[in-house]
């Protein structure tokens, strides 16, 4: 199974165990007129009583037709849980929405004290850098190019789009996602779960001691990832989902309406219990 598809189950297990709001609002940003593209800016799937989920938008030019169809006023009232079932079947629009309603679902378990959750954890700094580490990194990641600056260890990025190695030439930037081999951490961004990339990067990791998984888009319960071997994972509580959802409208910084959350898989208390 699929990891978006193993995201919808767990979701729809949550639903199972508690009841799920329905939606209050869906926010889809703009696609940008002229551009073959979107890949930037953050779908929102706001829940009635708060809880709210993130998708990071980033869809090929083929379906700008099925994007720009889609009508958010359709949406207000739906269930989330509808929008489970399509993940993982080929269709991006589908799973953009689907990995939206798997982290809003999620996070209404999280408010509801399901949950035991970890604010105060930095999962950057549960690597562990020392001097001599080889770190591959998937996804351009600002926090620890900020680290690198200042450390004495390498890193190894792993990009998909060969545009980026030419924009950023003093990086150590790569396609070949089987440099990851020679790294003994590694950091990976969480829209590898939305493209489903990430099997191909775990399987690449095997020498690796440690494995984190991080980014806005982790609002999700770590257990697929955790079953496949991944350490850590680190993403976003939505503190207030009405404040988030008015900020990302006007592309303001996300502040106080979210703060960050840290999965250990030691110690790690999954609300489903054992599978």
């Amino acid at each position: 199974m699929g990891i978006l598809a193993e995201f919808g189950l767990l979701a729809r297990r949550l639903g199972e165990t508690i009841a799920v709001p329905r939606i209050r609002e869906l926010f889809l940003p703009p696609w940008p007129s002229g551009a073959a593209s979107v890949e930037h800016g953050f779908l929102v799937m706001l829940l009635e009583g708060g809880a709210a989920g993130l998708s990071y938008v980033l869809l090929p030019p083929e379906v700008a037709g099925d994007y720009r169809a889609l009508d958010v006023r359709a949406h207000a009232g739906a269930r989330s849980e509808q929008y489970l079932e399509p993940m993982g079947r080929g269709d991006p629009v589908a799973d953009l929405l689907g990995l939206a309603a798997v982290n809003a679902i999620c996070q209404h378990a999280m408010r509801s004290g399901k949950v035991r959750l970890d604010h105060a954890t930095d999962s950057l700094g549960l690597l562990a850098l020392e001097d001599g580490d080889r770190v591959g990194m998937v996804g351009l990641f600002p926090p620890l190019l900020r680290i690198a600056d200042r450390e004495r260890f390498e890193l190894v990025i792993v990009e998909k789009d060969p545009s980026l190695v030419e924009k950023h030439p003093g990086l150590n930037i790569t396609l070949d996602v089987t440099a990851l081999r020679r790294c003994n951490k590694v950091v990976c961004t969480s829209a590898t779960v939305l493209n489903e990339s990430i099997d191909e990067v775990l399987a690449n990791c095997g020498t690796a001691r440690h494995v984190s998984v991080v980014g806005p888009t982790a609002g999700f319960l770590p257990d697929p990832l955790f079953a496949r071997g991944v350490h850590v994972v680190g993403g976003r509580y939505v503190v207030d989902g009405e404040k988030l959802l008015a900020r990302v409208k006007t592309d303001e910084r996300w502040g106080d309406a979210t703060g960050r959350t840290c999965f250990v898989r030691e110690s790690y208390e999954s609300p489903l219990g054992k599978a």
